[in-house]
């Protein structure tokens, strides 16, 4: 019996994928590894988004080869194993394998060639793998991703997923239901549907409106979620299936990115910011109760003082219930690497620093004016630090509730007694609902 030790980094995509890789070795008899140490294969799961994020990992490999010994493999899979490919061989030589995600059907394969002492790199792009004959090993728990859509045809100048995943590609609809179908006698009542631009999503005779009726349709899910989203994907389809769907959150991360059009259009996003804010507005006519949330960039390449203004006058203006804010990273072989006018680092880091405190004085307000609100929470799990446990609401409101680890699962009727501002303390008035 060999173990296997994966570190994930980045975005729901890479967890989901590393439960995808956990599934092709349980095939082959590998046991997951909870710690480094003793492992017979280590994998690292990486992200390319932004340079500080390879960073980690290289500095994250130096020190997981500290626990190789004779027969032990250590690789690197993922993203910034697509984007740098062999040259990740040469640049680390404790590494013995580098695969991209589209190749983690091979691992057993890999596995054997690098204890034989041969290294390689597959980075090869499969437009036809979904990987459907191969079940993810999940963590138990109430809630699961859900992958419906690979890859990404959308060229922002400043993106490097296109580069790492390839081109835009969906599952039909029917595995979708099928796999949704599977989880729920596993205890799993909320999905999260994931993709690049997931509202983008068709199969060439469905299209994302049709998967979340047929997806809510099923017996047993309780919440659908999903990520991320593209603004002009949300057709009146669309946003009529989230609306009239009973089991669709009322919650949506839709990036901005940027508040300034002529940014926008520099980054090649595909709406202005009047029609970003549009959308804003469709979603929350159609569903009052829906929190919105979004991510930033600082500092891409020629932003002007009066851009950065246009950015935050924005943030005001959506009234974002959270917001994921980034000083803009420059990747290699992106368009946005050849834009003139870079913004020098401690402006961006200035412009971050600024905008962080817009957002947090903007969450905490709104934070503090549902205090006092009845939610359903579906407890998820116990919170990282206490005795507490974690709960989390249709609207991704999280809540600290005093229950036992036993109540993980269940639903629960919670009322928001207070806030740190951007977490919150409720105290159950209910007993728990019946667990679908």
């Amino acid at each position: 019996m060999k173990t296997i030790y994966i570190e994930t980094y980045g975005c729901q995509m890479n967890v989901a994928d590393t439960e995808l890789m956990l599934g092709v070795l349980a095939r082959e008899g590998y046991v997951r590894s909870d710690a480094p140490e003793g492992a017979d294969v280590m994998l690292v799961n990486t992200c390319a988004v932004r340079d500080n994020a390879e960073q980690r990992v290289i500095g994250r490999m130096g020190e997981l080869q500290r626990h190789k010994r004779a027969g032990t493999i250590l690789g690197v899979v993922g993203c910034m194993a697509q984007r740098l490919g062999p040259i990740l061989l040469e640049r680390v030589p404790a590494v013995d394998l580098v695969v991209g995600p589209d190749g983690y059907r091979n691992l057993p394969e890999l596995l054997a060639h690098a204890g034989s002492g041969s290294r390689r790199a597959d980075v090869e792009y499969r437009g036809w793998e979904h990987y459907e004959d191969i079940p993810q090993l999940r963590e138990p728990g109430p809630t699961a991703f859900v992958t419906v859509q690979r890859g990404c045809d959308y060229r922002c100048t400043f993106c490097i997923v296109p580069t790492t995943r390839g081109p835009e590609r969906s599952r039909q609809l029917e595995d979708v239901v099928g796999e949704v179908r599977g989880l729920i006698p596993t205890g799993v009542t909320e999905v999260t549907l994931l993709g690049q631009t997931v509202n983008s999503y068709h199969d060439g005779r469905h299209g994302f409106a049709d998967l979340l009726r047929a997806v809510g349709a099923i017996d047993g899910v309780r919440r659908i979620r999903f990520t991320s989203p593209y603004p002009t994907d949300f057709t009146p389809d669309v946003i009529e299936a989230m609306a009239t769907t009973a089991a669709v959150c009322e919650h949506v991360h839709l990036p901005v990115q940027s508040g300034s059009n002529s940014v926008l259009k520099r980054m090649l996003r595909r709406y202005t910011r009047e029609r970003y804010l549009e959308v804003v507005e469709e979603l929350r006519r159609a569903m009052p109760t829906i929190t919105i949330s979004t991510d930033v960039i600082t500092g891409f390449p020629g932003e002007t003082d009066a851009e950065f203004a246009d950015t935050v006058s924005l943030v005001d203006a959506a009234g974002f219930d959270d917001a994921y804010t980034f000083k803009y990273s420059v990747r290699a072989g992106t368009p946005a690497e050849r834009i003139k006018g870079h913004v020098a680092d401690e402006v961006a880091s200035e412009r971050l620093a600024r905008l962080i405190e817009v957002v947090r004085s903007q969450v905490r307000r709104r934070n503090m004016r549902r205090v006092g609100e009845l939610h359903e929470a579906l407890v998820e799990r116990p919170a990282r630090r206490g005795e507490l446990m974690l709960a989390r609401t249709r609207q991704n409101l999280l809540v600290l509730v005093d229950l036992p680890a036993s109540d993980v699962g269940a639903y629960r009727m919670v009322r928001l007694s207070g806030t740190t501002g951007s977490t919150f303390i409720g105290s159950v008035e209910q007993p728990a609902l019946a667990v679908l």
